[in-house]
């Protein structure tokens, strides 16, 4: 099995990109580190594609591993043939290679093993080579012992062998898995018809199992799971047991009859509950693969939204009986103050909780009010939008707030780290805190959060857990290192995901700055216990040193091209530190925009992506990406559910994205459904080629549902 070969063609990239890019992996070098700093080596690959190929290559190398093992456990049973080694060579799944070795695996105790063991295996070939004229019950008569008493019980015991060899053939299993895709139907059923659910539109329900999406095959798990639905795999029985006997049965009479009878006995016994269970979990494992890729993306989006900086915070953290939880803090994240006000159900103390709002706004000056959009959510909007209202026609202040996503916000709170950043603070508090940091730093808080705590994408919670968190894993990592770290103001969870770092030298790392003080300069990170020279080399572009000896370590220029980097300075008369200098960075732009790249990076040595790359980070030194993602919607008035009108136009924020549309939040207590029917006037393969978490969109009411407080929108015909 060539592995370059195969990722190259699932990929549509080239070999040789391939071959490289393994070198570098196997040579410890991380993804991020790859795709920003090799990119002469790997052809300009994307992170996304390099995840694929690293996926790809692990599991085609734990194949080859398998297949090994399978080909040596035939071989020391002394049953190789050349016939198997091809098959395994051939084969290009796991279960694949799994019903390949079916035969010769270690068995429990089968009929078709007890058969034999009475010695009835001579009968059974008698019976498959349909040679013997002689009339096989006969024949049967000659296995006769204390424990097979009759002839029949010969036969019965020859049948349940030839069923054992039928149901282990590879072939067969092939064969019947490709009509199964091909024309098999999946079938749901209520199993309580007459109690309401989630799941009410799969009480009666069939899709061929070759279109199915994966959205349905998760929810119809679930429900099966919670005992709402029985599911059945509906396929052309009669026609796979008539493709079993065409091949097994060459002559007419009795053996050609007990072998249709062994066929009809090894599908309905053995292959059917076995393929059955093969299908549903290929079915959900793609259904997985499709969530986790769902799931992951909108992570990447939701960590990459734009930061609100330079703004004094108030997180308010919704409740009822116990109250809403305050906590302001500064432009750094510091925390000013704390409070809890019960402007809700039971207390309803609303002037008593004015009182204190309108004190924490002027005192700490407050511009912003980040509200969690969990319990008691809307109606602390209706509170904080009429108090902020207030503000502004007595004092002349101008506050505004934005609906926050809590997700994960508790499960935070409640962690050793937060105890270790707020030991004295109450856990309900913390809580506040995380609420208003997202809205100044997404990307820095949600780091801290498991991800798959985060409430976005669609079933994570019955997906595959291992793999969810490996990809989420690898989201965040990406996602942290396309921003890069301020390592003098970073915290361990945050520096734990640059490239090169784990947690035990990101901790390490925040020891040594409380220890000496700031970092000056990316190399003193070498003084830092544990992390050596090639963690070093892996890490060191994703650092950021604001202030720092070098204007250089503000970019994502890494220190092995800083001698290039001066150089192409020095070649347009500049030097490195007149990039901090605004006027002179102005003429910087329009010289480095002005070179010819090729003539440049062939005098500098260097290879014109890597080149191209310097040029983007002198021309902006410094710069946050997350500075072109839509800003969060600041609101300073509340729109309530019974205000909503068929046809209404308002703008909203994409809040979370699934295969069958995107859920946008207009400003009302839940989250209004754009179909992906409703997304465009041309076909939409998926959803997240339209929109993004966080964008603001444009939507057009089209149904409500006053009942379940449900919104339909659609992003069509919008005047």
């Amino acid at each position: 099995m060539n592995i370059v070969q195969i990722i190259a063609n699932e990929l549509s990239i080239r070999e040789t990109q391939v071959s490289k890019t393994i070198e570098l992996i196997d040579s410890g070098n991380t993804i991020p580190f790859i795709a920003r700093y090799r990119k002469e080596v790997t052809g300009n690959l994307s992170d996304e594609v390099l995840r694929n190929l690293n996926d790809r290559l692990t599991y085609l190398r734990n194949l080859e591993n398998r297949k090994e093992e399978v080909k040596t456990s035939i071989e020391n049973q002394g049953k190789l043939t050349d016939e198997i080694v091809a098959d395994l060579e051939n084969a290009m799944t796991l279960a694949e290679v799994e019903d390949i070795y079916r035969p010769y695996k270690q068995k429990k105790k089968t009929r078709a093993i007890i058969a034999k063991q009475r010695g009835l295996e001579p009968l059974a070939n008698n019976i498959l080579e349909q040679k013997d004229s002689t009339d096989i019950e006969e024949v049967a008569k000659e296995f006769i012992n204390e424990e097979v008493p009759t002839a029949e019980d010969a036969i019965q015991g020859a049948k349940d062998i030839i069923s054992e060899i039928i149901s282990d053939d590879p072939d067969f299993r092939k064969k019947i898995k490709s009509t199964y895709y091909r024309e098999g139907i999946i079938e749901t059923t209520a199993s309580k018809p007459d109690e309401k659910s989630a799941y009410e539109m799969y009480y009666k329900f069939e899709e061929r199992i070759s279109s199915i999406p994966s959205h349905r095959i998760l929810a119809i798990n679930r429900g099966e799971k919670e005992e709402f639905l029985k599911v059945k795999l509906r396929k052309p029985d009669d026609k796979i047991i008539e493709m079993i006997c065409k091949k097994m049965i060459i002559s007419s009479g009795k053996r050609a009859t007990l072998i249709q009878e062994a066929a009809e006995d090894s599908y309905s016994r053995l292959i059917e509950p076995s393929v059955d269970r093969e299908i549903r979990s290929d079915l959900t494992e793609k259904a997985d693969k499709q969530a986790i890729m769902v799931f992951g993306k909108n992570a990447k989006q939701l960590l990459l939204g734009a930061p609100l900086k330079g703004l004094t915070v108030l997180g308010f953290d919704p409740a009822y009986r116990t109250g809403c939880k305050l906590a302001v803090i500064d432009e750094t994240g510091k925390v000013l103050d704390t409070g809890v006000v019960y402007p809700t159900e039971p207390q309803n103390d609303i002037e008593g909780a004015k009182k204190e709002l309108i004190r924490l706004i002027t005192k700490d000056k407050i511009n912003m009010i980040a509200i969690g959009n969990g319990t008691a959510s809307r109606e602390s909007e209706m509170f904080v939008s009429d108090t902020i209202k207030e503000v502004k026609e007595k004092l002349g202040i101008d506050v505004y707030y934005a609906i926050v996503s809590e997700a994960g916000a508790s499960v935070y709170s409640a962690s050793k780290l937060a105890t270790e950043e707020y030991p004295d603070l109450n856990v309900s508090i913390r809580g506040a805190i995380s609420i208003a940091r997202r809205l100044q730093d997404p990307l820095a808080e949600f780091v801290k959060i498991d991800p798959k705590a985060i409430g976005i994408g669609q079933y994570q919670h019955d997906v595959d857990q291992k793999q969810l968190s490996e990809s989420l894993s690898g989201v965040v990592e990406d996602a942290v290192n396309e921003v890069g770290v301020d390592v003098n103001t970073a915290t361990a969870p945050l520096l734990s995901y640059v490239s090169g770092i784990n947690s035990g030298i990101a901790k390490n790392i925040v020891k040594y700055r409380d220890e000496q003080g700031k970092f000056k300069e990316r190399k003193e990170l070498l003084k830092v216990p544990k992390l050596g020279k090639v963690a070093f080399e892996q890490c060191a572009g994703f650092i950021r040193i604001p202030n720092g000896k070098n204007p250089l370590e503000i970019t994502a220029v890494h220190p092995e091209s800083y001698e290039v980097a001066e150089k192409l300075l020095e070649n347009i008369g500049n030097k490195k530190e007149d990039i901090l200098d605004k006027d002179k960075l102005k003429d910087i732009r329009t010289k480095l925009l002005a070179i010819n790249v090729a003539k440049t990076a062939t005098e500098l040595d260097i290879g014109e992506i890597t080149l191209k790359d310097i040029i983007a980070e002198l021309c902006k030194p410094g710069r946050d990406p997350r500075e072109d993602m839509p800003k969060p919607i600041l609101r300073s008035d509340v729109l309530k559910f019974e205000d909503l009108k068929e046809e209404m136009v308002l703008t909203g924020t994409v809040r979370n994205i699934t295969d069958f549309g995107a859920f946008v939040d207009v400003g009302v207590k839940h989250d209004g459904l754009v179909h992906i029917s409703e997304m465009s006037d041309k076909f939409v393969k998926k959803p997240s080629d339209i929109v993004s978490i966080g964008d603001i969109v444009k939507v057009r009411v089209i149904g409500i549902d006053f009942e379940k407080q449900k919104v339909k929108l659609s992003m069509k015909d919008i005047k």
